[in-house]
């Protein structure tokens, strides 16, 4: 799956990086690596829905980055 939108930091149960996609939606992140986590970062992503994954933020779907590039 490929979404592209912008990373933001919410601070919510500890905090959590999301993504508000171009989509309209907001994706809890999950994978990638540390440089993802730049608050106002435009990427494109590729990665999966993880559908069996219980967060206590509960933010929206987590999306599981495998590969990304910053826009």
């Amino acid at each position: 799956m490929k979404l592209s939108g912008t990373v933001q930091y919410q601070d919510l149960e500890g905090g959590v990086w999301v993504l508000k996609a171009d989509d309209g939606r907001t994706y809890q992140l999950a994978g990638g690596d540390r440089k993802i986590k730049k608050d106002g970062q435009r990427i494109s992503a590729e990665g999966n829905i993880q559908r069996d994954t219980v967060t206590a933020a509960m933010v929206g779907p987590v999306f599981h980055v495998t590969s990304y590039k910053a826009d």
